[in-house]
């Protein structure tokens, strides 16, 4: 195996470059662009002719990728977390019609709102979907489980979400990289009548699926990626998703004393979260964006014992997680940095350097000024909304 220096998206794309991708569907959105930017540059996708042109939107991105499915190909589909809300019809009946040849949706999440309107969180269309989601923690985690992503597809013929923050797309790290396998031939399944979702065939598919979810939880509770680390301190048990596991381990450099549960693949695993509770006197869930699995366990338990997160204050209810943000959950002392942090001015998103908007919107500034002195502009999402 060869080492790379990658970005989280880049880890993505190369890992699904080498697990015999066919084709990649997107529309771009920070932090999600780079994925596709980097399948477009890499020799590979010439050598195979793999599919690497943007799409009109996200949800003919996702529709144009059921396609390559349904005819055997692995195809990926890439967006950022509002453009989950224009896939959404698309994603949800995905679900019911099923895939063929492995398809996974990367859905890259904006906490804090470095560039975008909201702070939504896409693991709800998974559990709304009932479609499995992968959450990895690392960018060696990334790399290894797109491929997962895909064989899970196409072993349970079901679109797979992979979700991931801003912090783990645009962070480099050393990624292990393995050899390419070959692309799926085309090939159909034996029971393509699914995929027309006519009343009668849905309701069918539909008790499928249900039944098929106790399975995806059952691999989620043996997924390598979800793990119970024992602690010897039973006081408190700590459920960290996808990167908020870093943070807990950040903080205890020579090994958390805390039993720990980390999860990066749902459904939620919940007899390993039985098994915490059972052992535990607390529970404090740590994960970044809204708190899906607080709600969740705090359903699930029926709160025997106190669960503490983002809705109980412990964590804040809004912006990105951090190592600094996180200690004081853990009951450790504030650290002299994470005051000074604070003092750092703030860079708001800017037009790229040479970016043919800025003369336009010069020129309509200056018309503006001249002819409509109250004026209003109303202007499309994404770079547009820089104008402002």
């Amino acid at each position: 195996m060869k080492k790379e220096l990658l970005l989280g998206d880049e880890a993505i794309a190369w890992g699904a470059l080498n697990a015999g991708l066919s084709g990649v569907y997107a529309y771009p959105g920070t932090p999600s662009t780079e994925i596709t930017e980097f399948i477009q540059m890499h020799p590979l996708t010439r050598e195979r002719g793999i599919h690497c042109n943007w799409s009109a939107n996200e949800k003919t991105a996702l529709e144009a990728a059921l396609g390559m499915s349904f005819v055997g190909k692995r195809a990926l589909v890439c967006m950022k977390h509002v453009g989950m809300n224009v896939c959404a019809d698309a994603f949800v009946n995905s679900a019911m019609t099923g895939a063929n040849g492995g398809l996974v949706v990367v859905a890259a999440d904006d906490p804090s709102m470095h560039s975008s309107q909201n702070e939504q969180d896409s693991r709800f269309y998974a559990k709304f979907a009932m479609i499995p989601c992968f959450e990895p923690a690392s960018q060696q985690e990334a790399y290894e489980m797109i491929g997962e992503a895909f064989d899970f597809s196409e072993k349970y013929q079901i679109p797979v979400l992979m979700r991931v923050t801003t912090r783990m797309a645009h962070s480099r790290a050393v990624v292990e990289i393995g050899e390419p396998r070959q692309q799926n031939t085309l090939h159909y399944p034996e029971r393509p009548r699914q995929w027309i979702l006519m009343p009668g065939n849905s309701r069918v598919r539909y008790k499928t699926l249900i039944e098929e979810n106790k399975l995806f939880e059952q691999e989620a509770e043996h997924s390598r990626h979800n793990r119970y680390i024992d602690g010897p301190d039973k006081s408190m048990g700590i459920i960290a998703c996808g990167l908020a596991y870093n943070y807990i381990m950040e903080n205890f450099p020579e090994g958390c004393p805390f039993p720990v549960l980390k999860i990066s693949q749902y459904p939620l695993p919940t007899a390993l979260v039985q098994r915490m509770a059972s052992e535990c006197r607390s529970l404090l869930i740590v994960e970044e964006g809204q708190p899906l699995v607080e709600e969740m366990i705090r359903g699930l338990l029926g709160t025997p014992i106190p669960v503490k997160g983002r809705l109980s204050g412990e964590l804040p209810r809004t912006g990105e997680l951090t190592p600094d943000n996180v200690r004081g959950a853990l009951g450790l002392p504030r650290r002299e940095s994470e005051a000074a942090s604070q003092l750092t001015m703030p860079r708001p998103p800017a037009l790229c350097q040479g970016c043919g908007h800025r003369d336009v919107y010069t020129a309509l500034n200056d018309v503006l000024r001249e002819h409509y002195p109250n004026h209003k502009v109303f202007s499309d999402i994404g770079c547009y909304t820089l104008g402002s």
